[in-house]
């Protein structure tokens, strides 16, 4: 509900009339004030004329005046500079503030509009509910939105990667290879090939790159899919004897293999395929962040993953059983969703980190020659009319519905605005 009374002050949706706060005192809104996300009253700098007087102060929004108490506001100096306390329903009549003044409270309307379009919203059991109002939208509004919501994402992701970087005193090399194998596992296993590349270090991989077998080995063998003893497979049994030499050589924990989920995959994506796919990439270069920085064309980027597997896996999805042979090459749907969530987001965060606009355009660019993701989000939200040209509109529909459709934070979507004052 305050949520909402946010909405209503910030965008002025309060029912009209002649203002009076509780006590009978006629005042007018001149300037609401700038909407405060952090500690403090929730809007500051508002102006208020009052007993022909100009105030300019803190405004502060609760659905009942007794929530003032309920979260010791009078104990909070931050809270002196409140000049009008904004709530749904009046429940205590005298509010004061830490110095002991008495704050004019005033019991803002909404509009049964308002009200009743916010429940369809936020208490629909839809994730959805304005996907039939969309259409209604001008597609210029929409466009806006759509590069507001491409700009957040790529700032989250940006965050990520800074983040990263201090964790391992700003080398690239290391953070690019972590992101490169967190999104090897496609969605359903990111945090594990994440944990992965975390336990092994890219310079312990890096001393082994004339071997394919020692690389594979390091990767299989630290995601604990080497630990069985009774499987037969010549080639298993190499690997595992490889990785239990070069375990006691660096002093390798290896992970659980139950972290690695299979259930419901196609053989294609099978954690076996995908981890030693990974090996293969990293293996044919140790300057793979320089290479990529040094492309520009769609096509160079997508070069970058052509990779193949060591022979033994054209036979092989897992070490269980033999298969009809097949290339286990990273198809080009792969690729692209590699460069969407990897290459993209490192170019920017490393324009961001060197303050050259150049890089973050170049990703930009990057993302708009990308075709446009194909999933239940972008389905659902083009069918409305909404155009997904490329990677970078998809992106934004996935970042409007994680981040507002999901989480039900409609009053922060322009969007879920229009629904609202419709």
């Amino acid at each position: 509900m305050e949520t909402l009374l946010h909405s209503v002050w910030k965008h002025k949706w309060y029912a009209s009339g002649n203002f009076r706060t509780s006590d009978g005192a006629p005042f007018e809104i001149i300037d609401p004030g700038l909407h405060n996300s952090h500690a403090g009253p929730d809007f500051f700098n508002a102006k208020i004329k009052m007993d022909d007087k100009i105030w300019v102060g803190n405004v502060e929004i609760h659905e009942r005046s007794s929530d003032w108490y309920k979260h010791k506001h009078e104990q909070d100096k931050a809270y002196n500079s409140v000049i009008l306390h904004v709530v749904a329903q009046i429940d205590r009549e005298i509010i004061q503030d830490e110095s002991g003044r008495t704050i004019p409270q005033w019991e803002m309307q909404i509009p049964v509009s308002i009200t009743t379009n916010y429940d369809r919203l936020v208490n629909s059991p839809q994730t959805n509910p304005c996907l039939g109002k969309i259409p209604d939208i001008d597609p210029i509004y929409l466009t806006d939105w759509k590069n507001a919501l491409l700009s957040e994402r790529l700032e989250r992701k940006t965050q990520t990667i800074l983040t990263l970087l201090e964790q391992y005193a700003q080398d690239w090399n290391e953070v690019f290879y972590i992101c490169l194998a967190r999104n090897f596992g496609f969605g359903i296993n990111n945090d594990a090939f994440e944990r992965l590349a975390k336990s092994l270090p890219l310079k312990y991989i890096l001393k082994h790159q004339d071997s394919g077998m020692q690389i594979e080995a390091l990767f299989l063998g630290q995601a604990g899919l080497l630990e069985e003893d009774t499987i037969r497979d010549e080639y298993y049994q190499d690997l595992r004897t490889e990785y239990q030499f070069l375990q006691k050589k660096y002093g390798l924990q290896a992970l659980e293999a139950h972290l690695f989920k299979r259930l419901r995959i196609r053989p294609g994506n099978f954690p076996h395929i995908k981890i030693v796919q990974l090996a293969s990439l990293i293996r044919r270069s140790q300057t793979l962040f320089s290479q990529m920085l040094e492309m520009n064309q769609l096509t160079e980027f997508q070069s970058l993953f052509n990779i193949e597997a060591e022979p033994y896996w054209l036979t092989h999805y897992h070490f269980e059983k033999t298969s009809a042979s097949r290339s286990k090459k990273l198809g080009l749907s792969s690729v692209n969703i590699l460069l969407i969530n990897t290459i993209v987001p490192i170019l920017f965060a490393y324009g961001k980190q060197h303050d050259q606009p150049a890089w973050m355009e170049k990703a930009l660019q990057l993302l708009e020659s990308i075709p446009p993701e194909s999933n239940f989000i972008v389905t659902a939200f083009s069918r409305t009319g909404i155009k997904v040209d490329h990677a970078g509109d998809s992106q934004a529909l996935i970042q409007l519905q994680r981040e507002y459709c999901e989480k039900k934070k409609c009053m922060y979507c322009r969007i879920g605005y229009k629904f609202l004052t419709k």
